[in-house]
């Protein structure tokens, strides 16, 4: 089942890497009491996230905050090096945004947001989408046609809702 506006989040454990290895971030204590930004990549590196999807959050996260929003975190089914290593190359993470890595894919498949596409060697990726939550609450969701685009997913389009 695809997650739709209305839906609570359901719980998940994501990872960063922290100054000690990999740790444990709780979807739901993240998005307890909090207005958070979600977007998904489908992966780390690849063009179009690195060159449009993650830039259009950079652009707009201080407007965001400005509206409101406590945090803004890019997801990815990816381990927590690399989603490390993309928020720094990005700039994504010196300009605040949480880079939250879904391993396993458990948070991407509970909101059936999964997909695969063997020829580029995408198993169990997450689509390219944007939400914003408000206590655990989908309040906005956009989720993009097709994962090589950025139109309706992009840091613009959610301000714009906001």
């Amino acid at each position: 089942m695809t997650i739709t506006v209305g839906d609570t989040l359901p719980d998940a454990n994501l990872a960063k890497l922290g100054e000690s290895g990999p740790e444990q971030v709780s979807m739901s204590e993240t998005l307890k009491g909090r207005k958070v930004v979600i977007f998904a990549v489908p992966g780390a590196f690849t063009p179009t996230c690195q060159s449009a999807h993650v830039p259009s959050f950079m652009k707009v996260k201080d407007d965001l905050v400005a509206k409101g929003v406590d945090e803004v975190i890019c997801v990815s089914v990816n381990d927590p090096w690399v989603m490390e290593a993309f928020g720094r190359e990005t700039g994504a993470a010196g300009a605040g945004i949480t880079m939250l890595a879904d391993g396993a894919g458990e948070f991407t498949k509970a909101i059936g947001m999964n997909f695969d596409a063997p020829p580029v060697g995408f198993i169990g990726r997450s689509q390219r989408y944007a939400m914003l939550a408000e206590d655990g609450v989908v309040k906005v969701l956009h989720v993009e046609e097709s994962p090589g685009t950025c139109e309706i997913s992009g840091g613009e389009a959610m301000l714009a809702e906001i």
